[in-house]
């Protein structure tokens, strides 16, 4: 149970007043040359960023660590005792090598050392300590050549058994910075100089749930005598980055909303009605649902900022033209930021055909893309500039300086993390008044990712599919166990042909030095450890395919981001028209792509691939007459991770259950990624999947202050963390989950 917390207790445990703050550069607190070491490795600036760095987890001096298990190629952090250390000449020149063994008392791991003598000496048989560096193997055995240790002092204390029970703090580490050199500096030079703590937890809210203070929790997560002691400051320092953030969420929900919108009530009679009244089919339950959330709304005279997910083919898009001709009818225009220009020329393409011909020239739709003619483009930006065009649908185009609009009032973001906060921002500031936001996913979110990346956005959720959609079946096809299936593969793709159908086969990579760039989410390596083999490419694919027997007579073209784009609408188009029986693609076609008669999906190294994107990529097809086949062709082994992924997306249509899943299955510290920049651009123990209640409960204690103190003015603790932890890298890097 937590100490009880008085205003001073950070204080004092702190450390001497005039001790250096979180904010102090960390080159003022440990040195220009250590300073640099931890800016280089980690993006460590401050005392802050450094003290940020928690142990990843803690070891105990009587234990040791399975050897067995080490992967070659890695950086490892290991207990270990020294079983046997000698010294012999070298042979093919003058010096000496040093070899010890250390055992885990099941496999053993050689430690070798070049003309150092002097290590015979430190690792005498018996000793026990911590070893660090990168696992090699040499004739059969496992290695580290010139690694790092910290060997335990058996003389340190008297007692004993607290000494082996005490918790060694294991740090994310680099060559250049192990383990326990992080330790040493924290330890020994940053917390016994560290000064006053601000607190961003307001103190009531600190005892309401038993928390200690904040310097409290730092100094036991980094120097803990017992594992309780780190576990309560886990706990504390978890609570507090999930109010920091929550709070920030918040705040900037309702910094948005403190400037006026131009309010956009439905209008009888206008083009919306008309467009429902020509609709050939009914809309579903919740289409008509969240309809009605985004028309309200929008006829508020505060900005709209609301994300609406919904499955693969839920009817989004439909939702969304809806609201943008709300917005038309108020004199309005919308932009529709699609993130690739084969999605926007669909979107176009399908906003014209669902709006008619009257519609449509009254409302002139209009694509803005960066691969549009001269004269093409200034035709576009000549409508958006003078309010003839009231859709204007286009990629990051729309973004450029010189695009202008005439009255800008609805923003719509399909597929939002595709795109940057500030990318967004961009769009917004080209509107007089701020403008209305729709931002559109069909990566259905866990409530806890909702809370945590978009808590600044009401969520509206689509889970109904309209009435006609085909089933899909799903089947992985196993090549590591069965090599020879992979025949059967391309049978089946001539057999939808054959049946007047056609197929989409999806390769990770368009070249062997090419890959899809912002429109592929590339796996470089294994997660167990293993060689990775080669992918499935866009060229060798096509080649193969059009050599195949089986297929021969079948039309077959190639679809991928680097082509022209003219070059890819023409595909897309005669693949449309049923010109084209298959194509040879990459995840350019993993959303929106809309070609009804296409009945198979082929998936090479679908493990290449992460949940939501094999999810979304299915979707492409059983959106005809025909049911929908999609086999998921694969080489990753029985039990590893990358296998996992593919057979849960396989094992269900359901969108929402498989986030959950990919939630699982990405597991600690893989769902907001690893990057390190600033120490500040990824959560650090809070953990989505896992946290759930605390998401919860801090969310809950953050409106209630921002309720109580809109502005924060009583709590400029928190104020500065926030300033510190959500930057806008941080918030991109969150929305990728």
């Amino acid at each position: 149970m937590a100490q009880p917390r008085t205003e001073q207790s950070g204080r004092d445990a702190a450390g001497p007043a005039d001790g250096a703050g979180l904010r102090t550069p960390l080159r003022t607190a440990i040195g220009e040359r250590q300073s640099a070491l931890f800016a280089r490795a980690f993006g460590h600036h401050t005392v802050g960023d450094l003290l940020a760095h928690y142990p990843r987890r803690y070891a105990h001096r009587g234990e040791l660590t399975a050897l067995a298990d080490l992967p070659a190629g890695e950086d490892v952090t290991i207990v270990a005792e020294v079983r046997h250390c000698e010294t012999r000449p070298m042979r093919q020149r003058r010096g000496s090598i040093v070899e010890a063994s250390i055992s885990d008392g099941t496999g053993a791991l050689t430690l070798t050392f070049f003309n150092q003598p002097g290590r015979a000496k430190e690792l005498r048989v018996g000793r026990r300590g911590i070893f660090a560096g990168r696992v090699n193997r040499y004739k059969g055995v496992p290695q580290l050549t010139h690694p790092d240790y910290e060997l335990f002092d058996d003389d340190a204390d008297a007692d004993i058994a607290a000494w082996q029970s005490r918790p060694i703090p294991i740090y994310p580490a680099t060559a250049s910075l192990p383990s326990w050199k992080i330790a040493r500096v924290i330890r020994e030079t940053v917390l016994p100089r560290l000064g006053p703590v601000d607190d961003p937890v307001p103190q009531r809210i600190a005892a309401e749930h038993r928390l200690e203070d904040f310097a409290t929790a730092l100094r036991d997560i980094h120097v803990p005598l017992t594992d309780a002691d780190w576990h309560r400051a886990r706990d504390v320092l978890r609570y507090q980055e999930a109010f920091v953030l929550q709070a920030a969420l918040l705040r900037e929900r309702e910094r948005v909303r403190e400037t006026p919108a131009v309010a956009r009530p439905p209008v009888p009679g206008g083009h919306a009605a008309r467009f429902d009244a020509q609709l050939p089919f009914e809309l579903t339950d919740d289409q008509r649902s969240v309809g009605e959330q985004i028309a309200h709304d929008l006829a508020q005279p505060v900005p709209m900022n609301r994300l609406v997910q919904g499955e693969v083919g839920s009817g989004k898009t439909v939702v969304a033209l809806r609201a943008m001709l709300q917005v038309a009818d108020n004199g309005g225009q919308s932009a529709f930021l699609a993130p690739t220009e084969v999605l926007a020329s669909q979107h176009l393409r399908s906003i014209v055909a669902a709006l008619g011909p009257d519609l449509s020239a009254e409302l002139m739709p209009t694509l803005l893309t960066g691969r549009l003619t001269t004269a093409e483009r200034k035709r576009a930006m000549l409508r958006a500039v003078s309010g003839q065009a009231q859709i204007v649908v286009g990629t990051h185009a729309l973004l450029g300086e010189n695009v202008s609009f005439f009255d800008l009032g609805l923003v719509v973001v399909d597929e939002q993390h595709r795109f940057g906060v500030e990318q967004r921002d961009i769009l917004r500031a080209k509107a007089e008044r701020p403008p209305h936001q729709l931002v559109l996913t069909a990566t259905p979110i866990p409530r806890t990712v909702a809370m945590t990346v978009f808590g600044d956005l009401d969520v509206s959720t689509i889970a109904q599919l309209p009435a006609g959609r085909q089933r899909i079946e799903s089947f992985v096809v196993p090549l590591a166990e069965h090599p020879r299936w992979e025949g059967r593969v391309w049978e089946r793709a001539a057999e939808e042909i054959a049946a007047g159908h056609q197929v989409f086969v999806v390769c990770p990579a368009i070249t062997a030095k090419e890959t899809e760039g912002d429109e592929l989410e590339p796996v470089t390596g294994r997660e167990d450890g293993g060689p990775v083999s080669a992918v499935a490419l866009v060229e060798q694919t096509l080649a193969a395919v059009r050599s195949n027997p089986v297929l021969s007579g079948a039309r077959i073209a190639a679809l991928h981001g680097r082509m022209p784009a003219d070059e890819k609408d023409g595909v897309m188009r005669s693949f449309s028209a049923g010109a084209l029986d298959l194509i040879v693609a990459t995840t350019v076609i993993e959303v929106g792509v809309d070609v009804p008669n296409a009945s198979a999906m082929i998936v090479l190294d679908a493990d290449r691939f992460g949940v939501s994107q094999l999810h979304q990529l299915r979707g492409r097809v059983g959106r005809g007459t025909a049911p929908g086949l999609c086999l998921f062709v694969t080489t990753a082994e029985n039990g590893t991770l990358a296998r996992e992924r593919v057979e849960a997306v396989a094992a269900t249509l359901d969108g929402f259950a498989l986030a959950e899943a990919d939630l699982e299955l990405r597991r600690e510290g893989d769902v907001l990624g690893s990057d390190q920049s600033g120490g500040r651009s990824s959560l650090r123990l809070l953990r989505v999947a896992r946290d759930g209640e605390v998401i919860e409960r801090a969310r809950s204690d953050a409106a209630a202050l921002l309720q109580r103190d809109p502005r924060l003015e009583d709590h400029p603790a928190l104020v500065s963390a926030i300033a510190d932890r959500l930057t806008d890298r941080s918030r991109d890097f969150l929305a990728r989950a």
